[in-house]
């Protein structure tokens, strides 16, 4: 009788061990789960930093003015062998009466690459990774430039000019123009160093 009493003692014992350490297990995955999932980057909803970055600079319209144009049966279309690098190097600006308009306020483009205005004559830039274009721009570099409309995003650089100032990327956050620059890391390089803006034809002598 005493043995019996001890045998199911013991079983008892064993059982309730058992137990405990299954739970204990289970509760292991749901902590770390829950960790994993709070520790885990947010990239706007999209799978990748990079991914962000591509769906930032389409909504963001920056082929619009960085991408040149070429001619299709449906009218300009982007060149996408020249994605993002700004405007061509050896492309005149479009001839106009720079003076006449300058006076009347008035703007004009050929392909939105080369913008003419009372400010000038502004060339978008190459955003590709060829060393002619952000090649060797670290992050810090990009966000200066476009939080504070400095051209190459050094302190006591030249400010951005039309149209690009007034774009509305300064109030951008961190983590997307992070994920921009990101992007634009990864995309086709191309040779073509930014033509330098123009002063405005009425401030000549």
């Amino acid at each position: 009788m005493r043995k019996s009493l001890l045998l199911i003692t013991g079983l008892v014992l064993t059982i309730a061990c058992l137990s405990r350490c299954s739970n204990n297990k289970a509760d292991v995955p749901a902590t770390t789960v829950a960790t994993t999932e709070a520790e885990k980057p947010n990239f706007g909803g999209f799978d990748t930093q990079v991914k962000w970055g591509e769906h930032l600079v389409t909504i963001g319209g920056c082929n619009d003015c960085h991408t040149p144009k070429k001619m299709t049966p449906a009218g300009p279309a982007d060149d996408s062998t020249l994605m993002l690098s700004g405007h061509p190097e050896t492309l005149p600006a479009p001839e106009v009466d720079r003076k006449a308009m300058e006076s009347k306020g008035l703007v004009v483009t050929s392909d939105f690459t080369a913008w003419i205005g009372p400010w000038g004559i502004t060339y978008s830039a190459n955003l590709t990774p060829d060393p002619s274009g952000l090649g060797n721009w670290t992050e810090e570099q990009f966000l200066y430039a476009l939080r504070n409309s400095i051209s190459k995003g050094m302190a006591g650089g030249r400010p951005l000019m039309p149209p690009m100032s007034m774009m509305p990327v300064k109030h951008m956050s961190d983590d997307e123009l992070k994920a921009i620059f990101a992007y634009l890391k990864t995309i086709k390089p191309v040779k073509n160093v930014s033509v330098q803006p123009t002063p405005p034809a009425l401030a000549r002598k």
